[in-house]
């Protein structure tokens, strides 16, 4: 396999990010909705959600019914969602506040829930890769815990190359399979930006899936299909897309 051959399989991924707000549901809904365009089943997971309001009897984020939305497979919210917070704060300090321990073990036996359900699963982390989740856990064990490819969505703005090789660096040490990255132009502003992307794909080591341009609302349909280029037809037929 070389250095820039796509390892995306059709079982899932674990989605991470360079930072927070750098597209990573936007990009997990396009997962899903390229694996439905292939004819499977696919569930999403968003495993620790902070920011949330309550809707009867339980509290309601809109990741998650982002994800819900984008799956084709009926699941439980406990298994889409197994930790769900109200405040918009860093999870560990919301699950502290909340009187919470998350359990990697329960996480894990929701996943396994849904991936009996399902042909393939999209776990969409939280924030970047070493969230904390409890004194001792974080993003990246969890990760490790599942043991999918990961797909790593770079928020391109000022700083991103640090961001994201740390975050390259970070998967490897864990021993996870990076399948790819996406370019998620989330600053119009950005100078030389094409530029950036070029030096990331010569040093990241993983192949480009997707370029997402700038847009204030963009919808997972569009981006699927770039998506689903790099599902079907390996890194080369991905980086030629640009959603």
């Amino acid at each position: 396999m070389t250095r820039h051959e796509s390892r995306v399989t059709s079982h899932g991924y674990f989605v991470t990010g360079t930072d927070t707000g750098v597209g990573k549901t936007l990009v997990a809904c396009a997962l899903l909705r390229a694996f439905a365009a292939r004819g499977l089943t696919a569930a999403g997971m968003k495993p620790v959600a902070s920011g949330a309001e309550p809707r009867g009897n339980e509290l309601v984020n809109d990741d998650v019914e982002r994800l819900i939305a984008a799956g084709n497979v009926a699941a439980p919210r406990e298994h889409v969602n197994p930790y769900c917070f109200a405040p918009p704060i860093a999870p560990h300090i919301a699950a502290r506040q909340a009187g919470v321990t998350i359990s990697l073990d329960r996480i894990e036996q929701s996943f396994r829930a849904l991936a009996a359900r399902s042909q393939a699963v999209v776990v969409e982390g939280v924030g970047g890769f070493r969230v904390p989740l409890g004194a001792d856990t974080d993003t990246a064990q969890l990760a490790a815990r599942i043991a999918l490819p990961v797909v790593m969505v770079v928020g391109m703005r000022l700083g991103c190359l640090n961001h994201a090789l740390l975050t390259a660096a970070a998967i490897a040490d864990r021993g996870l399979t990076l399948a790819g990255w996406v370019a998620n132009h989330i600053d119009p502003q950005m100078a030389a930006a094409r530029e950036n992307v070029r030096a990331l794909e010569a040093l990241v080591g993983a192949p480009l899936l997707a370029r997402i341009a700038f847009a204030e609302n963009p919808e997972p349909a569009a981006i699927a299909a770039a998506l689903a280029a790099a599902i079907h037809g390996g890194a080369r037929a991905a980086t030629r897309c640009e959603c």
